[in-house]
């Protein structure tokens, strides 16, 4: 494992598990509440900044593992897969998730507060299987 700098890994992994407990502990419990104000932005921010935290984990990677110079984001999830640091399925997920993280960056007015809140209801699993794949690799 070259240059991997596993204590950031590691540390960025504790980064991953703190935001994703506070989503939880804030998640609606109907999209009715999820349609509040405080709720919606908190809820779009904590998964924004998870996505983000999640592809700083792969650039980490991908660069301590020396899997060369990524073209795109979308090129550290081909990287990673190719060399057995996450699944084919994993990195079709991690895909999702950066769509979902660029329409919710770059595409603010348009966010489909049903897709937010479904989200969060259903999605918040990818990162902990993600977190799971990553420190597997990382006992190796």
């Amino acid at each position: 494992m070259a240059n991997l700098d596993r204590e950031r890994v590691l540390a960025k992994i504790d980064q991953l598990d703190s935001y994703i407990a506070e989503l939880k502990g804030i998640a609606p419990k109907s999209f009715g509440e999820y349609q509040t104000v405080e709720k919606k932005r908190a809820c779009e921010r904590l998964l924004q900044v998870s996505v983000e935290v999640v592809i700083d984990i792969c650039n980490l990677l991908v660069s301590g593992l020396r899997l060369g110079l990524p073209a795109e984001e979308e090129d550290l999830f081909r990287k990673l897969v190719k060399a057995g640091v996450i699944t084919k399925d994993m990195g079709g997920r991690l895909r999702e998730m950066r769509g979902f993280r660029n329409i919710l960056v770059h595409e603010y007015a348009q966010v489909d507060d049903k897709l937010v809140y479904e989200a969060v209801k259903t999605k918040l699993e990818d990162f902990g299987l993600f977190r799971q794949e990553v420190l597997a690799y990382l006992r190796q």
